[in-house]
């Protein structure tokens, strides 16, 4: 009795064994035929080779720089970046007197004075910038109801991050036979849906560079995305450079672990022990 419940026992364990594996392998399987079949409205952004992206290389603050001329001239009249002050351009794109220069070309509700009243101040380096519309409400009613985003954190919030926003800016097309665009839409192959609701921002020499740098699609499209990947990851370099840091300073640590480790067992490690044999009476 007691052989055959452990024979009954052994099966059914194979049994939920051979069952749990079949389980994975059919929904990997499953897995994989779903996503080789599945259609994609809208297309991957191709990885770039980005001069920021080595393990060792930093941001191109030039580029920063031309980043968010292209954004104060063109992106600012419909996009905000509420998270990102006046004072975070010091040392990475101005100096401190263009960025207070910078600042005070805008005009900042402030108050109240001495008689209760608000009133309107240049702009100094703790204000953010401004924003272009009051309200969700007047955005949308002055963008045929599509809200546009925030651009703070845009290319972290987005997959493919500045590749999707460079191929963005340039995937503007005409839609393909069948595809419907509303009112005050354009079509983009790089959208989800490829209807997108902001026209084409960006044409050549839309804007002058101070550095004169020739103001192409491509180089205005690389600059406005390499700024806006720094306002998202504005510790990019310092975290890179603590880990430089780190690796200098582990690899002599683990090299004196290492010898103190060896230092102290030594003794240890090539003593011998002896066992004398035991004496009966």
């Amino acid at each position: 009795m007691a052989a055959t419940l452990s024979k009954w026992a052994l099966a059914t364990r194979y049994f939920k064994t051979t069952l749990a594996i079949g389980t994975g392998v059919s929904g990997v399987i499953l897995y994989e035929l779903d996503e080789a079949v599945r259609g994609d409205d809208s297309l991957h952004a191709p990885a770039l080779p980005w001069s920021h992206k080595g393990i060792f290389d930093s941001y191109d603050h030039a580029s920063i720089r031309r980043g968010y001329q292209v954004y104060k001239q063109v992106c600012a009249a419909c996009h905000s970046m509420r998270f990102l002050a006046y004072r975070n351009l010091v040392g990475v794109t101005h100096t401190e007197d263009e960025a207070k220069a910078e600042a005070a070309e805008v005009q900042v509700t402030d108050g109240p004075n001495d008689k209760g009243e608000m009133f309107q101040r240049p702009g100094k380096l703790q204000d953010y910038f401004p924003k272009p519309f009051p309200n969700e409400e007047a955005a949308a009613a002055a963008n045929n109801g599509a809200i546009p985003p925030d651009l703070s954190f845009i290319a972290m919030g987005r997959h493919g991050g500045e590749d999707y926003l460079y191929h963005l800016l340039n995937g503007y097309c005409e839609p393909p036979a069948g595809i419907k665009l509303g009112e005050g839409q354009a079509f983009n192959a790089y959208f989800p849906g490829g209807a997108i609701g902001m026209a084409p921002p960006l044409y050549n020499e839309i804007i002058e560079y101070d550095d004169g740098t020739p103001a192409t699609v491509s180089q205005l499209s690389k600059d406005v995305a390499t700024f806006l990947t720094w306002s998202a990851s504005p510790e990019h370099d310092t975290r890179k450079r603590l880990a430089i840091k780190v690796m200098l300073f582990g690899s002599i640590m683990i090299g004196l672990t290492y010898y103190a480790k060896r230092n102290r067992w030594s003794y240890i490690k090539s003593r011998k022990v002896l066992y004398a044999p035991r004496k009966y009476d």
